[in-house]
C-alpha cells in the first residue's frame, strides 16, 4: 500500500469510528471523508462524484453491472463478452448461461487482440450488455475500449468495462467516453484490499444487487467501509499524480527485465508482445517447464509471481486466457506472470534478472531427468 493511503486510513480505524449514516455530529466527519474520497476518485477517472458507488471490489462491481442490465431488459437476455475476461465476468456469464441467458464469448488472436468487426457482429437485437475488460489481468494486453464503447452507443447497447487492471496505469476521461459503467479495485493502484468502486454514467439505468438501507444513494446497501474508502480515495489521488512516472519508469523496468530474460533464456516468448500492453505486466512462456512447480522455486528465491492470475492460484492446466490465445499446451503450462510497480526498484529488477534464468534452467534440468528416467 501507498504509505500516504495508510496514514489517512488510521484515524478512521481508531478515533473517528462513527457510522457515517448516523445522524449524530461525530458521524459527519466520516461522511465528509467518504465524499472527499469520492471526489478524489472522480478526479482520477474524469467523471462526476455522483457517478461513483463504493463497493467491496471489482467482482461485486462487475456482477452489479451485468445483473442490472439483465433486470432492466426483460427481453434482452443476451450478453456479449470476450473469451479472456477475468473470472468475475467469465464465471458469472457461464452461470447466467445455465439459467437461460444467451452468452457470446468473442475470441482473440494469438496476441490477445480482439476483432472489432467480430464483436460488433455478435451484438443482437436482444443484447442487454456488452462487457469487455480494459486490460487483461494475465497478459496486460489493452483492449480498444473507447472504440468498443462507441460501437455499443451506436447500437444502443450498454457497455461495461472491467478496468481493475487499468486504473493508475492508463489515463481515463470518462466524461468524454461512451462507457456506460466501469469496475475497479483499490489494491491494484496501491490502495487497501477488499474495497472498490462502480462507475455508472449519468442517465444509465441501474438496479442494485444489494438491497437494504439507502446507503450510496440507494445504489448499494450496507454500512460503508469508511477507512478503506478513505484509503481508496487517497490511493486514487496518488495514482493520478504518479501516472506519468508509472508509465515511464515502471515500463522501463518491465522492458529491461523482458529483454534480459529473452537474451538469457532460450525458447522463451512474451505473451501479447505484438499488442498494446500495460506498463507493469510481463507474461512469459518458458518451454520445457511447468509453471506451478516454478512458483515454489521463485518464491524460495524471493520472487512473488503467478502462473497467470492470482485468482487462479491452485488451478491446474493452462488458463482460459492462454488457451484463447492459441498457445500450445507446453507454452500455456510454462507461462509465468511477473508484475512491476511503483515501489519496485532497479535493484529488484537486477535480482530478478539473475534469479529467473537459474530457476528455469533448474526446472528444465529436472524435467529432462524425469523424462530420461521413465523412458
Amino acid at each position: 500500500m501507498d504509505p500516504a493511503a495508510v496514514e489517512e486510513m488510521l484515524p478512521f480505524l481508531k478515533e473517528s469510528y462513527a457510522n457515517p449514516s448516523s445522524g449524530y455530529r461525530c458521524a459527519a466527519e466520516a461522511r465528509r471523508a467518504i465524499e472527499q474520497a469520492r471526489e478524489r476518485l472522480a478526479a482520477t477517472l474524469g467523471c462526476k462524484p455522483t457517478e461513483l458507488v463504493f463497493t467491496s471490489g471489482g467482482t461485486e462491481s462487475n456482477n452489479a453491472a451485468i445483473n442490472s442490465a439483465l433486470r432492466f431488459e426483460p427481453k434482452g437476455k443476451h450478453i456479449v463478452t470476450t473469451a479472456v475476461e477475468h473470472s468475475a465476468v467469465r464465471r458469472l456469464c457461464q452461470e447466467l448461461a445455465k439459467r437461460g441467458c444467451d452468452v457470446t464469448f468473442v475470441g482473440v488472436d494469438s496476441d490477445g487482440k480482439i476483432d472489432l468487426t467480430e464483436l460488433e457482429g455478435a451484438i443482437q437485437p436482444n443484447t442487454a450488455i456488452v462487457s469487455v475488460m480494459w486490460a487483461n489481468n494475465e497478459t496486460g494486453v489493452i483492449f480498444p475500449v473507447e472504440e468498443i464503447a462507441e460501437i455499443c452507443r451506436s447500437r444502443r447497447v450498454l457497455f461495461h468495462t472491467d478496468a481493475v487492471q487499468a486504473i493508475g496505469k492508463v489515463a481515463l476521461q470518462l466524461d468524454k467516453s461512451a462507457v456506460s459503467s466501469l469496475a475497479l479495485s483499490a489494491h491494484k493502484f496501491h490502495g487497501p484490499k477488499g474495497v472498490g468502486a462502480f462507475y455508472i454514467k449519468s442517465g444509465t439505468r441501474f438496479e442494485p444487487s444489494l438491497i437494504g438501507g439507502s446507503h450510496e444513494g440507494g445504489r448499494r446497501a450496507g454500512t460503508e467501509n469508511v477507512a478503506s474508502i478513505v484509503g481508496l480515495g487517497k490511493a486514487a489521488e496518488r495514482a493520478r499524480e504518479k501516472l506519468a512516472d508509472e508509465q515511464k519508469r515502471v515500463r522501463a523496468m518491465r522492458d529491461r527485465f523482458e529483454q534480459a530474460i529473452l537474451a538469457a533464456v532460450p525458447a522463451t516468448k512474451v505473451n501479447g508482445a505484438n499488442a498494446p500492453r500495460l506498463c507493469n505486466t510481463s507474461s512469459l512462456a518458458f518451454s520445457g517447464i511447468e509453471s506451478q512447480a516454478g512458483l515454489i522455486l521463485f518464491d524460495q528465491s524471493g520472487i512473488c509471481c503467478s502462473a497467470g492470475s492470482a485468482c487462479r492460484t491452485g488451478a491446474t492446466g493452462a488458463s482460459h486466457v492462454l488457451k484463447a490465445m492459441h498457445l500450445s499446451d507446453e507454452e500455456g503450462l510454462g507461462t509465468v506472470r511477473f508484475s512491476f510497480g511503483r515501489f519496485n526498484s532497479d535493484q529488484d529488477v537486477s535480482m530478478a534478472i539473475q534469479i529467473v534464468p537459474k530457476v528455469v534452467t533448474k526446472l528444465r534440468s529436472l524435467a529432462g531427468a524425469a523424462v530420461s528416467a521413465t523412458s
